[in-house]
């Protein structure tokens, strides 16, 4: 169910909102991309371990596009109320699943179960106020374009833990019921999408 939200997400609902603010906003997906493959590297030659170096990348992924998230609110209640609820809610019900996301990774990575859990709270949830308590006071001022390759650099960072992390976990877990999951993920993006086209 994750990796349909995660991979549809930033394809159908980001990545076109990147791109109509900023030209540029590919080059920025690419160098998300970029980045994480290389912190993904860097992680795992300085921890030695495969799955701790999944999990802090797990961890690094959701955190700054949970920050990003925090911005994108502050802009969108700005612009009005109800753009601002209904962009809310499509944040916190994707950032429910992120943080599941997180956790498991976290304590398949052997970090235990009191520390994974604060840490994935922490990525998934307080970098989102965060965020938008960053952001708020530069609304003014605030650059359609830098929000632009913000989100095109999101776009990048999801799609990598989603093609590298998310869908390899699924196809080695698979059950019956897990293509039924992702294709439900894949219409909470969608139905996120028509709702916001339609409002």
């Amino acid at each position: 169910f994750a990796s349909g939200i995660l991979i549809s997400s930033p394809l159908i609902l980001a990545f076109p909102e990147a791109l109509s603010k900023n030209k540029n906003a590919g080059l920025a997906a690419l160098s998300g991309f970029i980045f994480m493959f290389f912190s993904n590297k860097i992680i795992k030659y300085k921890t030695k371990q495969t799955e701790l170096a999944f999990g802090v990348i797990a961890l690094e992924g959701i955190a700054i596009h949970s920050f990003i998230d925090g911005m994108i609110y502050a802009v969108t209640f700005s612009v009005s109320i109800f753009s601002g609820i209904l962009t809310g809610l499509g944040l916190v019900i994707h950032e429910f699943a992120e943080g599941i996301i997180t956790f498991t990774f976290l304590l398949k990575s052997g970090i235990s179960e009191k520390r994974a859990f604060w840490s994935a709270f922490f990525a998934a949830s307080l970098t989102t106020p965060l965020g938008a308590f960053i952001a708020y006071p530069f609304l003014k001022d605030l650059d359609a374009s830098i929000m632009g390759l913000a989100l095109g650099f999101v776009v990048g960072v999801l799609i990598y833990i989603s093609a590298s992390h998310l869908l390899p976990q699924a196809r080695e877990n698979e059950r019956e019921h897990a293509y039924i999951a992702f294709l439900s993920g894949v219409a909470l993006a969608l139905f996120i999408l028509f709702s916001k086209k339609y409002s």
